[in-house]
């Protein structure tokens, strides 16, 4: 006899054949729709790995949203200093220059 869960509300699951509910580890099942090109990368990754795609997408949410949150964190933080004035804003124009300017400065060391 195989036995089904099913996720309900509040992190609760509720095996078919009993009547009985018991804590989940996960709120329920998520569609994710992906571009023809990421599912293509997707499926090559599952069959040269052996690993079935959920499991591959499953590692993979984690260190992205990770990435996100310190992405989000940075760019608060950074807005928050241009807003209270430590921090002045460059023109975009000047950045470059100044960049220009430091790796001609390496090169010219060089020779």
């Amino acid at each position: 006899m195989t036995l089904e869960w099913i996720a309900y509300p509040a992190n609760l699951c509720r095996m078919v054949s009993i009547d009985t509910f018991k804590p989940c580890s996960y709120a329920g099942i998520m569609e994710v729709q992906f571009s023809p090109e990421i599912q293509a990368r997707l499926e090559r990754l599952a069959n040269e790995s052996g690993r079935s795609k959920d499991e591959l997408v499953q590692d993979a949410m984690p260190g992205y949203l990770d990435e996100l949150e310190r992405t989000r964190q940075m760019l608060d933080s950074r807005y928050d200093d241009i807003k209270s004035g430590r921090v002045n804003p460059i023109d975009g124009e000047e950045a470059f220059a100044r960049l220009r300017e430091k790796s001609d400065a390496r090169r010219n060391s060089r020779a």
